[in-house]
């Protein structure tokens, strides 16, 4: 089969029900006969679309990333760069929990190739932090400090994420947690206190 005649919502569909064998029961699970069963096609339909078991695999977490890079996307903040960037992690979240087998999949059970995956997302943080430092609101971190910054908001991130995908926290605590972080965090980073609440106030958190 020509690869122009791959349906795109097939695609799909086997990257959906790949994160959903492989959170559920890893990475022993995904076969080319199962995932046909899942969605109901062919095995052959699995190989136009992705060629090999692997590369269906590595699709998981490229469209993870992709998925939460795009609802970062959609921050806003206006002229506000700790609002915007509160307003991202917010969407971070509010997309991680509301597909949690894809997440799972995704930093659970790494492809066998190394990808660098995540790589969009975690440039949109730095570039939320170097904006902040930018305005004036964040103290210059030196070299190579933003990197380090975004990096802790990062894991902050994925912490709650994790929490809330276990049910070890409800839905209403972890954005309590949420806002709170993010005011000691960029407190931390040199933020005024009362400005920053008010930014992070100001964030679609909820």
């Amino acid at each position: 089969m020509s690869p122009r005649m791959a349906d795109p919502a097939v695609r799909t569909a086997l990257i959906e029900a790949a994160a959903r064998l492989l959170a559920d029961e890893g990475p022993t699970a995904l076969s080319t006969r199962r995932l046909a069963t899942e969605v109901g096609t062919s095995t052959m339909t699995i190989y136009t679309h992705f060629g090999r078991m692997s590369e269906l695999h590595a699709a998981v977490r490229r469209e993870g990333f992709a998925r939460l890079a795009a609802a970062m996307e959609q921050s806003t903040g206006a002229d506000d760069p700790v609002a915007k960037l509160a307003d991202g992690c917010a969407a971070y979240l509010r997309a991680a929990v509301g597909e949690p087998e894809l997440y799972w999949a995704m930093f659970n059970h790494r492809p066998p190739t190394e990808d660098d995956a995540g790589g969009e997302v975690f440039a949109k943080l730095r570039q939320g932090v170097d904006d902040c430092v930018e305005a004036g609101r964040f103290s210059d971190p030196g070299p190579d400090g933003s990197f380090l910054w975004a990096g802790e908001i990062w894991a902050a991130l994925h912490g709650l994420i994790v929490l809330t995908l276990a049910r070890t926290v409800t839905d209403q605590t972890v954005r309590f947690m949420l806002a709170d972080l993010l005011l000691r965090l960029c407190v931390g980073f040199g933020d005024d206190a009362a400005g920053a609440r008010r930014s992070i106030d100001s964030a679609h958190l909820s």
